[in-house]
């Protein structure tokens, strides 16, 4: 089995254990999806079953040009002249197995996995950037769960030498099975912290999930550590594997030094003899793209001058600190995608250090799958709004309440039941001049106030 476009409906249904229960066997297949909506002509979707059942959009994938749909049942579909349906007992694990045969037939390939509490896309697109001379793939969205890495790795094109797969853990045992399918001989771990505490247990869980990237290494593979982060020492990596750090600290064998902000939020910083300018926003992407240069120079033997050209092609994800501002001079630093205490803060800086004529005004919403710790983060949120000088709350939901409540007297504070109703307070409260941070787990929907707010961008 080799990379994507050398696959038919006939080849799926032999690795996948299913049959073609209709359509032609010929059909043949150069990419794979499991959203109808943003696939390729020529895709493979996978109907997956999930809040939504994939099964009720494979009209949708074989009218937007998908040649095979992967499902479980028929449903009375006949797929188009020249496409196939591939019938299998159950479409994630065959998916998943599809995955395991495509990354075993490449023995040529090499993958680094990315995990961490907070900062893996923006490490992983880091990584990917200065790898992109040796031939490198990673998927351009947050494909890090039990059915985006299957898809990330049959989607690494033929030519590809190299993947960097985004790995989450939301639950034990997560990010090994991540491992088990993509078999990563480079672990990347960004840092140890509280999301999906009420999964893993706390720090403390996290830090085991971690151990599932690092002990799933070969002898010989290279771990990358954040020095500065208090877990660090706590993480075991597997026998004969190369550990090497990045961070600011004294013991970091890649430190970082001199960080610097433009104006726009860039960081810059030195290290090794190198001045490396990150184009993301937010000073922590310094420690993302230090603990990204570690990883290519040492496990990839990038040259660091050249990784420093490099890694100016990297683009922010979306909705993840993008940094835009409207006609009306409001700056929008839109971090909508998801949220947790430390990405919180992280990007409670980045409005603190926002240059602006008007008011600092953070809309804020629920930290979600957070357990027993949920209220102290929330109440420590609201601490830090005092701390860094933000003049304006706007509370989203349960979680922007508890917010509220432990935020000092000096935080103007406005209430908001959801986020349609967010979208009504920031309307008539922000002015011109005034900087506006958004930022929620991701089922709070804040991305719509950050989308009216740059209705009129540039």
């Amino acid at each position: 089995m080799g990379g994507a476009g050398v696959l038919t409906a006939i080849d799926i249904a032999h690795h996948a254990h299913g049959v073609v229960a209709a359509g032609s066997l010929d059909a043949a297949v150069s990419s794979w999806s499991f959203d109808s909506r943003a696939l390729l002509p020529g895709a493979c979707f996978a109907a997956l079953q999930g809040e939504r059942d994939g099964h009720d959009f494979v009209p949708a994938a074989f009218a937007a040009g998908a040649t095979v749909a992967l499902v479980s049942e028929t449903r009375g579909v006949e797929p188009p002249t020249g496409a196939a349906l591939v019938r299998v007992d159950d479409v994630l694990r065959r998916l998943q197995d599809l995955a395991r045969t495509a990354r075993a037939a490449r023995s040529d390939l090499r993958v680094a996995g990315v995990a961490g509490s907070t900062g893996k896309t923006s490490t992983k697109d880091l990584l990917a950037a200065v790898l992109a001379p040796l031939g490198c793939f990673a998927s351009p969205e947050s494909y890090n769960n039990e059915f985006g890495v299957p898809i990330t790795v049959l989607n690494a094109p033929p030519d590809a030498r190299v993947i960097v797969a985004e790995m989450g853990e939301r639950w034990p045992g997560d990010v090994a099975l991540l491992c088990d399918i993509a078999q990563p001989e480079v672990g990347v771990v960004t840092n140890v912290g509280l999301a999906h505490a009420e999964h893993l247990g706390g720090p403390r869980g996290a830090a085991r999930a971690m151990n599932e990237l690092l002990q799933a290494l070969p002898p010989g593979g290279v771990a990358v550590l954040n020095a500065d982060d208090e877990w660090t020492p706590s993480l075991r990596v597997a026998g004969g594997v190369n550990v090497v750090k990045a961070g600011a600290a004294a013991t970091a064998d890649y430190r970082v030094e001199d960080v610097q902000l433009d104006d726009q939020l860039r960081p810059s910083f030195s290290m090794r003899g190198h001045r490396f300018v990150v184009p993301l926003h937010g000073e922590h992407q310094a420690w993302n793209a230090a603990l990204a240069l570690a990883a290519a120079h040492r496990a990839f033997e990038i040259d660091l001058g050249a990784a420093a050209d490099a890694l100016a092609s990297a683009k922010p994800a979306r909705w993840r600190m993008e940094l835009r501002t409207t006609r009306a001079g409001i700056t929008v630093l839109n971090d909508a995608y998801n949220a947790n205490p430390a990405s919180v803060d992280a990007a409670l800086r980045a409005l603190a250090r926002t240059a602006t004529d008007g008011r600092r005004v953070a809309v804020l919403g629920d930290m979600r799958e957070l357990g027993s710790y949920g209220p102290d983060a929330h109440a420590e949120v609201g601490r830090r709004l005092g701390e860094l000088h933000i003049d304006v709350l706007v509370g989203v939901g349960s979680g922007g309440e508890a917010i509220a409540l432990a935020a000092a007297p000096g935080v103007k504070v406005y209430p908001a039941a959801d986020a349609a109703d967010a979208a009504r307070v920031v309307r008539a409260l922000v002015a011109p001049g005034d900087a506006v941070l958004v930022k929620a787990s991701r089922a709070v929907g804040l991305e719509r106030v950050a989308a009216q707010l740059l209705e009129d961008a540039p």
